[in-house]
């Protein structure tokens, strides 16, 4: 009877449970659908007849380029546009349409906003309906979103744990049982064996009748194995000091924290921005440069915040606020971001320098750069792929000199070795040479 009594309740407690846990999902859908709607309900309210999902696209086409719904960017912040005007939408439709017909009819509003903005012409237009204008409205006038925050399935992955955990234990009994097989077997094999010479009359010497000596003794009477162990000994002392004293001055996978984090996996991967962008000097100098933070500011101007999935990345992935390090960049230039203009005060931005090569060794970035056409990544490796930049190679003599015994000369369309290329061809009767062919080994090139 009491089995009969304790499946239903069991089966009662199971439903309880999976309805309140089915009551908070749902909760949590009704919750985030609730907020919507009330972003949507709040901008209908404030733009009767607009639709936002139509305005979103209408503004990311049209005006994005300038504009912001909630900070100012080259124009003003249209979040409260419509209230800052008392919901004057014929003067918006004017406005939007053909402002600069506003401005010189003399309207004070419209001749305000010209001025505030230092006389910047905003584009006119003439095409859009004030259907698209209401939803244009509507979109920026929806309350800014929340952050979105991940949550983590902590039933889900607390399951996945134990159920890892259950397999460690089971294989560690597993591997115990065996180990404990193996001393049995051990112990039998023994034990029979000394049956076995019992049998025969095989008289086995006990530990105490065996002649004892000292193993320093014993180890030093044997001559053979002292020689072999001196040699032993020299012989790796003399592997590890090599090692050791190659290794000064090598610096491969060094990656220090720089004053502004810079991901070269956003601006030369996903951009796809090209290295001598920022490194122009690369071209025609020795050195490829420090860029200067005005070339930063060529972008950053416009771009002050990242894209949200981009900004959530940085954090779960790299454990970097990428927007606070763009405000980095605008405090180091002086740029106020609200009035889109330079203070004047500059700060200067103490950058770690990576690669360096000792002041013996001369290396020309334009000679490989330009005249050689070898893309960076052969030096410097898959910068498009790095997150914090570090070296990739070790930059040793050894290592220029095998890249020098083994890279081709790319003469195809290079006026540079159109001469050289003829000359050669002629002396090793080939089309194709190395750098080492034309004596880019020899130590003056490099040590002079």
């Amino acid at each position: 009877m009491k089995k009969v009594i304790l499946r239903p309740s069991l089966f009662a407690l199971f439903f309880i449970l999976f309805s309140i846990s089915a009551y908070s999902q749902d909760a949590k859908v009704d919750s985030t659908a609730t907020a919507s709607a009330e972003n949507t309900d709040t901008a209908s309210s404030v733009v009767p007849g607009g639709d936002p999902a139509k305005g979103e696209k209408l503004f990311k086409s049209l005006c994005a380029t300038c504009h912001k719904p909630y900070e100012r960017f080259v124009g003003p912040a249209l979040n409260g546009v419509v209230n800052k005007y008392n919901g004057d939408f014929e003067w918006l439709y004017a406005w939007i349409r053909n402002n600069q017909q506003l401005i010189k009819s003399g309207d004070s509003r419209a001749v305000a906003i010209y001025e505030e903005y230092n006389q910047t012409a905003m584009n006119t237009f003439p095409q859009l309906s004030n259907q698209d204008i209401d939803d244009i409205l509507a979109y920026v006038e929806q309350p800014k979103p929340e952050p979105k925050v991940a949550v983590a399935d902590n039933a889900s992955a607390g399951g996945q744990a134990q159920g890892n955990q259950i397999s460690t234990d089971l294989i560690l009994a597993i591997l115990s049982f065996v180990l404990l097989l193996l001393v049995v077997i051990l112990y039998l094999v023994n034990k029979t064996l000394n049956r076995f010479a019992e049998v025969n009359g095989v008289k086995i010497k006990s530990e105490d009748e065996r002649p004892k000596k000292p193993l320093w003794k014993a180890y030093a009477e044997n001559g053979f194995l002292v020689l072999v162990t001196a040699v032993i000994f020299l012989l790796a002392t003399a592997w590890f000091g090599y090692g050791y004293l190659m290794q000064v001055g090598v610096d491969q996978g060094y990656e220090p924290i720089q004053p502004i984090h810079y991901s070269h996996r956003i601006h030369a991967g996903d951009n796809k921005i090209n290295c001598k962008y920022c490194h122009s000097s690369a071209r025609v100098s020795k050195h490829s440069g420090i860029p200067s933070l005005n070339v930063c500011m060529n972008c950053h101007k416009q771009i002050a915040e990242v894209a949200p999935e981009t900004q959530a990345k940085g954090k779960e992935e790299f454990n970097v606020d990428y927007n606070a390090e763009i405000a980095k960049l605008y405090e180091a230039v002086g740029w106020d971001k609200t009035t889109q203009s330079f203070t004047g005060e500059s700060k200067p931005v103490k950058w770690v320098r990576i690669h360096n090569l000792p002041d013996l060794v001369y290396f020309n970035h334009s000679q490989h750069v330009t005249v050689g056409q070898i893309a960076c990544q052969q030096c410097h490796g898959p910068v498009q792929e790095m997150e914090v930049m570090y070296q990739n190679a070790p930059l040793t003599m050894g290592w220029c000199i095998n890249c020098h015994r083994t890279t081709n000369v790319k003469v195809k369309d290079n006026g540079y070795y159109t001469k050289i290329h003829e000359e050669l061809s002629k002396k090793y009767n080939v089309e194709e040479f190395t750098v080492a062919d034309m004596g880019g080994i020899e130590c003056g090139k490099c040590h002079y």
